[in-house]
């Protein structure tokens, strides 16, 4: 086609307009998203694959070699493989990455649930949770990591501060935590108890040795964003110092330190700030926010308010006594000096030592 042959733009269909109604910068966005649109697919797709195709090494490897009972054998047998598929095709298919594709296909057995699985997470996520030897925590870190698409960082941090060994659903029993896990897995429905943690952490709220409940609220209203990081995704922060209107005690007013709703719970969640041990008279103080909020605040379709009691100490044999281990006013401890992991870990065993003796002698006195 000659110059001349090239449509003039008259308005006439297949005419290119005149350049001088191009939006560029328009155009270019178009053309931009569709681009990064395919890029984003494609990487999806790759990223499924190349899973699956782990999946496929690793359960050949425990079909064809772990089945020997000499594990001796077996490994130089993988170190063998691994050299010479890295020799071929790079380093991703050393003995070690092979040992990861034998875990993969060991702890994911459903090759169906792990394909559903790998259009969220990636290998480097499989790789941070094949290092948990819990299988259930693995699902709750699995599951959420899907649910609130983590990256890997926050998994691995998540991870590296408990937090589901810090979840109320954690002290629960074993067939208590797989039934509320299959809600989560097959539902997305998050509960109470996978919501909520003892202890918080609130380190980065920047609190001294002493402080008092008026130092800590206002440390969390400086730092809202760390605070929001801490208690988990799903939190909307709604009122500070909420006023409760109390005509039958001669016009006294009661304030609820923190207010806040959880968009998946769907329930506004009213946050009382002790600097102390939890207290019995506490719980009298919440059920009085609760049912105020339950009248005067509860929007259609939402469900009933929960409280949280957040002190210094509490122990499991008051929490019970004042039956807050379970319904809607839990209890729970923060911690606001920065730990390192050992000090960390040593803190929660003793929590979760203390809570599960609790449960032994509760147990104990039930069956007598």
């Amino acid at each position: 086609m000659t110059d001349e042959e090239i449509p003039s733009g008259d308005g006439s269909g297949g005419n290119l307009a005149p350049a001088e109604a191009v939006d560029e910068e328009r155009l270019h966005a178009d053309v931009r998203g569709l681009i990064l649109a395919a890029r984003e697919r494609v990487a999806l797709y790759v990223n499924q694959e190349m899973t699956l195709l782990y999946w496929d090494v690793g359960t050949r490897i425990r079909q064809d070699v772990l089945s020997f009972e000499r594990a001796t054998y077996g490994q130089a047998v993988i170190e063998n493989l691994g050299q010479n598929l890295s020799r071929e095709f790079g380093r991703g298919y050393g003995w070690r990455n092979l040992f990861n594709m034998t875990t993969l296909a060991a702890e994911f057995p459903d090759r169906q649930i792990l394909q559903t699985l790998s259009a969220k997470l990636s290998w480097s996520h499989f790789i941070e949770l094949l290092r948990l030897n819990d299988p259930r925590a693995r699902e709750f870190y699995t599951e959420l990591t899907r649910l609130h698409r983590w990256g890997v960082r926050p998994l691995r941090d998540r991870i590296r501060s408990r937090l589901y060994e810090r979840t109320l659903l954690s002290r629960k029993p074993d067939e208590l935590i797989e039934q509320e896990l299959a809600l989560l897995r097959d539902e997305d429905r998050l509960t109470v108890d996978m919501v909520l943690r003892d202890p918080y952490l609130l380190s980065g709220l920047g609190l001294g040795d002493a402080f008092s409940e008026r130092d800590l609220e206002d440390a969390i209203v400086r730092e809202m964003e760390a605070f929001l990081l801490e208690i988990g995704e799903g939190f909307a922060f709604v009122a500070r110092q909420k006023r409760f209107p109390s005509p039958a005690s001669g016009g006294k007013v009661r304030e609820l330190d923190l207010l806040f709703y959880h968009r998946k719970l769907k329930r506004l969640v009213a946050i009382e700030l002790k600097v102390g041990a939890f207290e019995p008279d506490h719980k009298g103080q919440m059920e009085y926010y609760l049912r105020w909020l339950d009248q005067n605040e509860r929007e259609p379709g939402e469900e009933p308010p929960i409280g949280l009691i957040l002190c210094s100490e509490a122990h499991p044999d008051d929490v019970s006594l004042m039956g807050l281990d379970q319904g809607d006013i839990r209890v729970a401890r923060y911690i606001t000096e920065t730990l390192p992991p050992p000090l960390l870990e040593k803190k929660l065993r003793e929590i979760v030592g203390r809570h599960r003796e609790f449960q032994a002698r509760k147990a104990a006195r039930e069956g007598a």
